[in-house]
């Protein structure tokens, strides 16, 4: 199949399914799983096979920049011990106990290991879904395990493919060194790409410049992360997390609105055509899998997933009381989590699009040409355990949510109530003296101290709840008015436009403010 054809056959694919998802009140991966199955029944779709190598390097930067963005540095320092060991020491025994499973069930010890690397790590993305009914801290642990786990299973991965086409030899020696130069190579090169980012960033003053150095940097960190053998997962994660930090003082606001409108988009694109290949893989494997080879694969199914659930819940419980035997210190008690919140924790360990591609990244072929040990066997295993985790402990999840009693989390709210509160106070303050600097005009200086005073009145309303404020009401009918004029001069314009009295130019230029000031004053630009 042609280039093109492909990549409208996957847009569509991707659109369906979401449509049908949403639609019918089922998660969207699972549907677009169905319809990449329901694809691979056509001959040219299924034989459209992408490098395996170029899988990682397409689809997993993006994914981990954008979910780094967007994810509290603050949190993670707070919360820093949890996430390493969930990150590394749980993910290199799950892909064992997986291995160990894998192994009894007639896989070599090769193919054992590399579908163990495929299914250790969880799933950054699905684990945003969990935004709105977990609590900011957990939902945070659970975000960095999801981000740093990906580098430590694919050191395994790596490693285990290599023994298995026989390029790479297992000793501890070799094993720690691997891992040194995973992690400390991977966040070095993270720093230098992120230095390079910054200085490029506060350089450019177009938008388009600006942002394309943005779109590069994950690719590029990933890149030179994994020429030099280190972590490209960590590299772009690292990467991501120091800008968090430095872009709001150096990135102008045309650029981040550009970016805020890019990264979404680009995100929902990549993890539902990822969905659907692996759907359409998992059409191809089943085609090469004999009858008794697929009853094989579908007992492995079940048996890795219940590993998966049994070391995830056996590591957060032991691990925990481990760690109060031996870290007794007050601020330690202050972490500690309900058995309750660490069950949902537990059922909160989603396989998704990482696992995906690194199923599919599994090389065809060993160095001496023979087909790579159980490939189809691999990506079946893999898709079985995503589709069964996002259908089965997503359905047990939400009932998981309200069992546990969990306090409403209004920690977000508080602190943005303390934001606006604090910022236009200060601007109120800074107000005369910026007036003098400027020379405003003193009816233009009113003007703006008395919009000022309104907001911060309707802050303040909305911080208490005062439903009934005269403040909250005026500003309901300001901002009720003020979208209706909008709404108005819209009509105008394009009437204008289609009387021939104006350009095409001029009301995109037009169009372009109106949108504006109509997404600022509805509120429906959502910003995680």
């Amino acid at each position: 199949m042609l280039g093109l054809e492909l990549v409208v056959v996957l847009g569509v694919a991707v659109l369906v399914g979401n449509v049908l998802g949403q639609r019918f009140g089922v998660a969207p991966p699972v549907v677009l799983l169905i319809v990449g199955i329901l694809l691979g029944f056509i001959p040219s779709v299924r034989q459209a096979q992408l490098p395996p190598e170029v899988v990682l390097l397409l689809f997993l930067p993006v994914l981990l920049y954008c979910e780094s963005l967007t994810t509290s540095l603050r949190e993670i320092r707070s919360n820093l011990r949890g996430i390493v060991l969930l990150s590394t020491v749980l993910v290199i025994l799950t892909a064992w106990a997986v291995a160990v499973a894998g192994h009894a069930l007639g896989l070599p010890w090769g193919p054992a290991w590399v579908l163990g690397a495929a299914v250790a790590p969880t799933d950054a993305t699905a684990v945003g879904v969990l935004a709105r009914i977990l609590p900011r801290r957990q939902v945070t642990i659970l975000r960095a395990e999801s981000l740093v786990n990906d580098g430590t299973a694919l050191v395994v991965y790596g490693l285990a493919v290599g023994i298995t086409v026989g390029e790479e030899h297992l000793t501890l020696p070799h094993v720690g060194a691997l891992f040194l130069l995973a992690y400390g190579g991977g966040a070095a090169v993270g720093v230098a790409v992120a230095w390079v980012n910054m200085n490029l960033r506060r350089r450019l003053e177009d938008p388009l410049l600006g942002n394309l150095v943005m779109i590069l940097a994950p690719f590029t960190a990933y890149l030179i992360a994994e020429l030099i053998e280190a972590s490209g997962v960590l590299a772009v994660v690292v990467s991501g997390l120091i800008m968090t930090q430095v872009a709001p003082r150096i990135i102008r606001a045309e650029h981040r609105r550009q970016a805020l409108a890019f990264w979404p988009l680009a995100t929902f694109i990549i993890n539902g055509a990822l969905f659907v290949l692996v759907g359409v893989e998992l059409q191809y494997a089943v085609r090469d899998l004999g009858r008794s080879d697929l009853q094989d694969a579908l007992v492995a199914v079940g048996v890795v997933c219940a590993v998966l659930v049994a070391v995830r819940f056996a590591f957060l419980f032991c691990s925990a009381y481990l760690i109060r035997a031996i870290d007794q210190r007050p601020q330690q008690r202050q972490l500690r989590i309900s058995h309750r919140l660490r069950v949902v924790s537990g059922l909160a360990g989603f396989r998704g699009a990482v696992s995906l591609a690194v199923a599919l990244s599994v090389p065809q072929t060993l160095d001496s040409g023979e087909p790579f040990p159980d490939r189809n066997f691999i990506v079946f295993v893999t898709s079985g355990v995503i589709l069964v985790t996002l259908v089965v402990q997503g359905l047990l999840l939400p009932g998981a949510v309200r069992w546990a009693r969990l306090p409403r989390d209004t920690s977000v709210d508080e602190e943005q109530f303390l934001a606006e509160t604090a910022a236009t106070e200060e601007a109120i303050k800074a107000m005369p003296q910026l007036a003098a600097d400027l020379d405003a005009d003193p009816k233009v200086v009113e003007w703006l101290r008395q919009e000022y005073e309104a907001h911060l009145a309707t802050v303040r309303a909305r911080g208490v709840g005062a439903d009934d404020d005269p403040a909250l009401r005026h500003n309901q009918h300001y901002t009720a008015l003020r979208l209706a004029l909008i709404a108005h001069k819209r009509a105008t314009v394009v009437r204008l436009r289609d009387e021939r009295d104006i350009d095409d130019t001029v009301l995109r230029r037009l169009q372009a403010a109106l949108d504006i000031e109509e997404v600022r004053l509805s509120g429906r630009e959502q910003v995680e």
